[in-house]
């Protein structure tokens, strides 16, 4: 379809930052076309782990507690299908992204979901967790920030979560793929707290903030033991991360920041209009704190998610994605994302305007 204004793919419309890229090319001009160690390479896994002390807090070993993998989604299969065994019970807390329910499955678990509100801030409490752990619960998968919401976590409600994991042997998946996209809100990593650095998966990458999605490159830090394990399935799936995307990240987290700092303050100015656009017309939208999605209620056009994203692509041409895509909690809202340039959120906004004036009911 020709005319299409998309709000729908979660993906930086920024090009990944010139010495980043000028870094995978001179990687290729000197013949870093081979493979790397399962783990990666060293000097990367270095990098790695001072950059995650910087920001996050804990340290990692770099020989023994990294492992640099294709993307974030390559390493989620990896941890699920270390920890879990068949009849395990994995928490899923929804909205979620759309692969972490369908990988629990595929390592034999069963997926315990959990529905987080809007009241809440679309955050998931201890009182949530606690009431959803059975005999079988041995994994939490965590995303924040989130998407599909942009919700962030506080510290104080995150040590309500740390608690309740600790007091049932609760092994945290924790997704912060996007915890360098954040606006007024502090980022803070269950990692940091008290006795669940040895209880927790922490899952990174270079896709988001830096602009890097296709160099498919994410990184892994957890207790030694998981991460030998997860490098076993990994050396025989992937064998390792490409060479050339790994010589651009070691790049990426020694220069990188002014970049990455450029795009957040760009963002920002984005989630603004977005925010204030979709509340002006009606679809009532809860400030997202982080990533790039914009999260409005549809529900006072009477349609369903999906017949809301079908019927606003056929009439006024904006794509956006059914909230259902990321759970069944997600019905009476849709996913916008603010990834896009100003000018085409500025033309969505204008289609999405006439459309809701048309249907309001």
């Amino acid at each position: 379809m020709t005319g299409v204004v998309s709000l729908g793919i979660g993906e930086p419309d920024f090009q990944t930052p010139w010495n980043i890229r000028e870094a995978c090319i001179y990687a290729l001009e000197k013949g870093h076309t081979h493979y790397t160690s399962n783990k990666g390479l060293i000097e990367l896994r270095r990098q790695i782990s001072a950059h995650v002390a910087k920001k996050i807090g804990p340290r990692y070993d770099p020989e023994e507690e990294i492992l640099v993998g294709v993307g974030v989604s390559e390493l989620l299969d990896l941890a699920l299908r270390a920890l879990v065994n068949p009849g395990d019970e994995v928490i899923v807390p929804e909205p979620c992204y759309v692969s972490y329910k369908p990988l629990a499955a595929l390592a034999g678990a069963s997926v315990k979901t959990v529905e987080t509100r809007v009241q809440d801030e679309f955050q998931l409490t201890g009182k949530q967790l606690e009431a959803a752990i059975s005999t079988k619960s041995k994994a939490l998968v965590l995303s924040y920030p989130n998407n599909p919401t942009g919700a962030t976590m506080p510290k104080r409600r995150l040590e309500e979560i740390a608690r309740v994991a600790r007091e049932n042997d609760l092994i945290v998946i924790s997704d912060e793929i996007y915890s360098d996209l954040t606006y007024g809100a502090e980022h803070a990593s269950i990692t940091a707290l008290k006795g669940m650095r040895e209880r927790t998966i922490l899952l990174h990458g270079f896709s988001k903030a830096y602009a890097m999605t296709g160099f498919r490159l994410g990184y892994a830090c957890g207790p030694a033991k998981v991460i030998a394990a997860m490098t076993k399935i990994h050396q025989y799936s992937m064998l390792c991360a490409p060479t050339p995307a790994q010589k651009a990240a070691i790049e990426a987290l020694k220069n990188g920041d002014a970049a990455v700092e450029e795009m957040r303050e760009e963002y920002d100015q984005r989630r603004r209009v977005i925010v204030k656009g979709l509340n002006e017309m009606g679809l009532k939208c809860f400030e997202p704190r982080g990533a790039f999605y914009a999260f409005p209620s549809i529900k006072t056009t009477g349609m369903s998610s999906l017949e809301f994203a079908e019927k606003l692509l056929a009439e006024e041409k904006v794509a956006v994605v059914p909230g259902t895509a990321f759970g069944d909690c997600g019905e009476g809202f849709v996913r916008c994302s603010y990834a896009s340039s100003m000018e085409n959120i500025n033309e969505a906004l204008l289609r999405m305007g006439r459309f809701v004036k048309r249907h309001a009911k």
